[in-house]
């Protein structure tokens, strides 16, 4: 089965069908209890599984790449000068992490509202915090913030984590504790404004069974931004321009990812956010780079990977980047058609849902 060169550039040839009751609104009780379907990229046969047999699907000597990214509550409830309700999403967290008590950050945020907030129109929230509106672009806005107490700490106490438009609240009591659920088990790192929703799947125990499998295990960090619901917009997808999102790789997890490749060994992404990490730090040399920056990498069919082997990763939404990502990976049509399957099998769809295993 191979690609088709006129489809592999057009928007609508990454859709596809799925009832909106397939999309979790809440996650499964215990994480690796959700399902699992394995996509073999070569021979297209698929399998239904458990996300806690996952070990058996790993060898010996593999190595796991997770991303340790923290999710961070940036959802923020106000009142704006006038009296009216403002909702406040900040896209970007390094100004909150940098700034200190009374020291004003300009971030850019999502803004909700009943008219449009102008430049030099104020917002006020709990704690003290307040922002000034210092430019407003359709529903994102540069908002100054200041804060008598330390931001960071101030945000923990008073704001929401920032769960993605299609998991629905509705101000009835939520039917999880997000804040602990939309968040990895191994999540050290704060910046995220979204979670790296494959890792959702791990608890400490199904770590420990991997590592007594042979299987080694390596950190990377890419803040995922929310840029990675924006939809994409041009007809022909080679026009889309990425959202860029902070990364870091330790020396020490190079040398583990780059031994591991000299050896022959398997290199299994968990997410997608690992993947573009590894391939966007192994673009030029094709070897794993140490360092931090920020990576814009859009991976679509054609794409050659120089690291990663195996995915773990979630199921996608529509004409999404993430959905071409994984058709790059394997073939577009074999993946349309597993995601048919899934959607025939009743799996659960997006952040909160089920995995696929794609070796």
């Amino acid at each position: 089965m191979t690609n088709s060169s006129a489809d592999l550039y057009s928007l609508s040839s990454y859709d596809y069908d799925l009832p909106q009751e397939r999309i979790a609104q809440a996650p499964v009780e215990k994480r690796d209890s959700s399902r699992l379907l394995k996509l073999n990229r070569q021979t297209g046969l698929t399998s239904h599984l458990h996300f806690s047999q996952l070990p058996d699907l790993l060898n010996s000597g593999d190595l796991l790449v997770v991303n340790n990214t923290k999710v961070v509550p940036v959802r923020l409830i106000g009142r704006k000068d006038t009296g009216g309700k403002v909702e406040a999403l900040i896209l970007d967290y390094r100004p909150v992490a940098d700034a200190g008590p009374g020291e004003p950050f300009c971030c850019e945020c999502l803004v909700k509202a009943s008219k449009k907030p102008k430049p030099g129109s104020r917002m006020v929230f709990d704690k003290g915090l307040t922002a000034r509106v210092v430019e407003a672009r359709d529903q994102i806005c540069l908002l100054e913030f200041t804060c008598p107490a330390d931001p960071g700490a101030v945000l923990d106490e008073i704001a929401a984590i920032p769960l993605p438009p299609y998991i629905r609240r509705d101000g009835e009591a939520p039917p999880c504790n997000d804040k602990d659920r939309y968040q990895t088990t191994y999540a050290r790192h704060k910046g995220a404004v979204a979670a790296p929703t494959a890792g959702l799947h791990f608890t400490p125990e199904l770590m420990a069974a991997i590592g007594e499998k042979g299987v080694e295990t390596a950190q990377v960090t890419l803040h995922v931004g929310y840029g990675t619901f924006m939809p994409v917009r041009t007809d022909d997808v080679r026009e889309h321009r990425m959202h860029s999102e902070f990364f870091d790789i330790t020396p020490e997890a190079a040398q583990a990812i780059n031994r591991a490749k000299d050896q022959g060994r398997r290199v299994v992404a968990v997410g997608t956010t690992s993947v573009r990490t590894l391939e966007y730090a192994a673009r030029e040399k094709g070897r794993v780079v140490a360092g931090s920056g920020m990576c814009d990498l859009f991976i679509m069919p054609g794409f050659e990977f120089n690291i990663v082997d195996v995915l773990i990763t979630n199921f996608h939404l529509p004409q999404s980047t993430l959905l071409m990502l994984v058709s790059a990976l394997a073939n577009r049509e074999m993946i349309l058609q597993a995601y048919r399957e899934a959607v025939t099998h009743e799996y659960r769809f997006f952040s909160y849902g089920d995995a696929m295993f794609i070796e």
